[in-house]
């Protein structure tokens, strides 16, 4: 059976929209730019889809050194920052992690906190700045940025695929976020991978991905839509937790590119 890359993305803020697209660079912390830039409140605490289900209708584009958000029409753009700068250092916490953000594009911010209804700021890792992946996963020294725990999440097309033709319409790959999407396999098959290779990275495959409400939330209107979960539940729940997808650390920097061959190395 032969497997191969079928689609890439990253998200340059975390739980904002995600770009696709036909090659990924991978530097030390993962996919270059992913969730380098979150939105924290006022606390300094990070927010996600979780809290704001309409951050995932807020589309990006990258513009050369630009991002542009879109919503419903109306949009703003904001320099991509100079991650080797310091602007304004602020506090922010995501899970158990306290770091030190930079502020970036109070007007950006602004506009962000309009399209919420909440109050809002963007916040970038310093290049000096990244969390360490949990050690029971990893070795010390293996890092990400602002994703929930771990630099890459892969998942096959078919396992969406099953999961669409349970709740009845088509899921679109985006909803679960990942930066992988692997076609050839079977539905979940990634489940029993352990260590693989793409072109010249080797991955390791860590931990299962357990599933929050995120995957539920509809990217075109930020609807939930319940029967998602109940699928997840029902046929994807193990112990206390709903699991789709594969948690990856790299061993290598590089580039993956979409139609590259996925090889099974354990």
């Amino acid at each position: 059976m032969t497997y191969s890359v079928s689609e890439l993305f990253f998200h340059p803020i975390k739980s904002l929209g995600c770009i696709q697209t036909q090659k990924l660079d991978v530097d030390t912390s993962g996919p270059s730019l992913d969730r380098r830039i979150m939105l924290i409140d006022s606390d300094g605490m990070f927010i996600t889809q979780r809290q704001h289900p309409m951050m995932s209708i807020i589309q990006i584009d990258l513009l050369d050194n630009r991002l542009r958000l879109s919503l419903n029409g109306d949009s703003i753009e904001l320099m991509l920052p100079n991650f080797s700068l310091k602007t304004e250092s602020v506090t922010v916490q995501i899970w158990d992690d306290t770091l030190t953000g930079q502020l970036i594009s109070s007007k950006a911010s602004a506009w962000l906190s309009a399209k919420l209804n909440t109050p809002v700021r963007l916040v970038y890792l310093h290049d000096t700045e990244f969390r360490q992946v949990d050690l029971n996963y990893s070795a010390p020294g293996v890092q990400t940025h602002f994703s929930d725990g771990f630099p890459f999440l892969l998942v096959s097309q078919a396992s969406i695929d099953f999961l669409s033709n349970k709740v009845g319409y088509e899921l679109s790959v985006n909803r679960f976020r990942p930066n992988i999407v692997v076609s050839g396999c079977d539905a979940f098959e990634e489940d029993t991978w352990k260590k693989i290779r793409i072109g010249d990275i080797e991955f390791d495959l860590v931990k299962p991905c357990s599933r929050c409400v995120i995957p539920t939330i509809d990217p075109q209107t930020g609807a939930k839509q319940r029967e998602v979960m109940q699928a997840m539940v029902k046929y994807r729940k193990k112990g206390k937790g709903v699991f789709v997808g594969q948690n990856l650390i790299h061993n290598q920097i590089g580039s993956l590119n979409v139609g590259m061959p996925v090889i099974i190395l354990a």
